[in-house]
Order: structure tokens, then sequence, then C-alpha cells
């Protein structure tokens, strides 16, 4: 038992963020996909179905499977950490609910006959929000711009001109919510040396 006091529960956020999706995807694999298409997946709906409100925010707790869930998690359980030791836990969570609900309304608006499951739009936030962690005022660090061009700018590629089931707009708009919240976070704030 002593051993157990010895991990901590180091990112709130990050951490709840990673077991909720698990417990969701467990969940769909025990209702055959069925929960992660009540409760975890976004999709135009009537707007008389509560439902239709809460997978705004839900869809990206659900995985299809054990390598979404994996291939997403990696990334918020590298990233997320980092990210709330420097932005705090309510902040992170509210770009975590700002970044799922722009995706989840954009989606169902642009997209209705797509339905949007998945952390992967918080996972790109995350990518070019961790490297804004250093915006000075007046400044705009490589890495940032590196990182724009790199995964956005094959983001954007792939939306037009690979056919796949990959939300490549979910991407898009993920790394431009987590630049704009890396700026606005960032903004004013000088290198002390």
């Amino acid at each position: 038992m002593k051993f157990l006091k010895k991990f901590e529960y180091n990112a709130p956020v990050t951490l709840t963020f990673a077991l909720v999706s698990l417990i969701s995807l467990l969940l769909g694999f025990l209702t055959n996909l069925k929960s992660t298409e009540m409760f975890f997946m976004t999709y135009r709906d009537s707007l008389l179905n509560p439902l239709m409100y809460v997978r705004l925010f839900t869809y990206c707790l659900g995985h299809a499977n054990w390598e979404h869930y994996i291939g997403n998690m990696s990334y918020v359980l590298l990233l997320g950490p980092m990210v709330e030791e420097k932005y705090g836990s309510k902040k992170m969570l509210g770009m975590i609910i700002v970044t799922a609900l722009i995706g989840g309304v954009l989606n169902n608006l642009l997209f209705p006959q797509t339905a949007l499951c998945g952390a992967s739009g918080i996972v790109f936030m995350l990518i070019v929000l961790s490297s804004a962690t250093s915006v000075e005022e007046g400044h705009i660090p490589l890495t940032l711009v590196l990182i724009l061009i790199i995964y956005l700018g094959t983001e954007i590629y792939n939306a037009i001109f690979v056919t796949d089931s990959i939300s490549q707009f979910a991407h898009i708009l993920g790394g431009i919510c987590g630049a704009f919240f890396g700026l606005v976070n960032n903004q004013g704030k000088k290198q002390v040396s």
C-alpha cells in the first residue's frame, strides 16, 4: 500500500480525460458501439433532442476502437501534463471544452452527413498549444511556425487530396484553437533573464 502512495495524480484534467475516454471506449465495446453513437459521437440531429447538445461536448471522449484511442491518448498523455502545468487545470479544461464545442457545432453545420468521434481536435489543439508555450510579446517562436506548417499543412493537404474517414477539418480546427489559446494566454508576457 505504501508503494501506491508514491503515485501522484499530477495532471487531473489530462488524466481524467484519458480515463473517461477509456470508460466510454469500454462501454462502446460492451454495447456494440450503441453507447458511442448515443453519447460520444456528434452528428446533426433534431434540435429537440437534448442529447444532441450533450454530444457537442462529449464526442471528443468517444473512440471507435483501441487503435483510435491509443493514437489520441498517446498525444494527450504526452502533451497534456505540460500544457496543464503551464496554464493550470481550469484553463486546460476550458480550452478542451471550447475546442470540442466549436468542432462539434461547425461539424454539424458544415458537414451534416458526417459524424464526428474522437479526441483528434483536442490532440491538435495540444500539439499547437504546446509549441506556443514560449510565446513572448512581439515574438513568435519558430517552433510554433514549423508545427503549424508541418501538422496543419499536412492536414490541409490531406483534406484536399486524400479521401478517408478521418476528419481533417477537426484537426485543422483544433490546431487553430491551439494557436489562438497560445497567443491569447501568452500575450503581454516578457522573457525574464
